[in-house]
């Protein structure tokens, strides 16, 4: 990353603390600000922190609060922040509760500081969510079975997205991430990214999970 971010972490499991934290040393230009225990010190430590982390990492599963009523609360008062969730749990409940508590992300722990580098630069600079593709699949699995069986499209694209576009988003759609997208249709990273941008714009969301549950409400891609 180009610019020194801040981040915090917010975890029970003193193992999953000290793994977390040697991830971070391997991130260029990250500063890890605090680390939590709970919900509740998470809260404290930002009420009085004088830097704000622009990234939170949420453990889901903590005692006295949980991570879900953790960003809840903590989104209404720092709403500039973004969380992303770190768990070892694939749940369909946990995913969409966290996603509607306010989570911009939602990774699963084993990840590697790679992919937590990628998250942090995705919120920062794109406004982007990023997903592990296990999350991202479950995810539209789940829209997939919730759906009414005689349920049919109900329109189309909206006109300004482009065929790119359109080819990009269906493999957003499909849980894909900017690196495997990029290497398959043959562009940077830094394209594809500014493609689902443009597409986040033009659809007026912010989120990979908002895109896969509009793409599935209207079927712009059930075959």
């Amino acid at each position: 990353m180009d610019q020194l971010v801040k981040i915090a972490l917010a975890e029970d499991n003193g193992v999953n603390r000290n793994t977390f934290l040697n991830k971070t040393r391997e991130i260029t230009n990250c500063e890890l600000v605090f680390i939590a225990n709970n919900g509740n010190e998470c809260l404290e430590k930002l009420k009085a922190s004088q830097h704000l982390p622009e990234v939170i990492f949420m453990d889901l599963e903590m005692p006295q609060m949980n991570g879900i009523q953790t960003i809840s609360l903590a989104k209404a008062i720092y709403p500039q922040i973004h969380f992303i969730v770190l768990t070892v749990f694939d749940d369909d409940e946990k995913i969409f509760e966290a996603i509607k508590a306010g989570a911009s992300g939602y990774l699963l722990k084993h990840e590697p500081a790679a992919t937590l580098e990628e998250a942090i630069k995705n919120v920062i600079e794109f406004g982007g969510a990023p997903m592990s593709p296990a999350i991202a699949r479950k995810a539209l699995h789940l829209l997939s079975r919730t759906a009414a069986p005689d349920q049919s499209p109900t329109s189309s694209l909206p006109s300004d997205i482009t065929e790119r576009e359109k080819e990009i988003l269906q493999y957003v759609v499909n849980g894909w991430d900017s690196k495997k997208i990029a290497a398959t249709i043959n562009l940077s990273v830094l394209t594809v990214r500014k493609h689902i941008a443009n597409i986040y714009t033009k659809l007026h969301i912010n989120s990979k999970a908002q895109a896969i549950n509009m793409a599935h409400k209207e079927g712009w891609f059930n075959n």
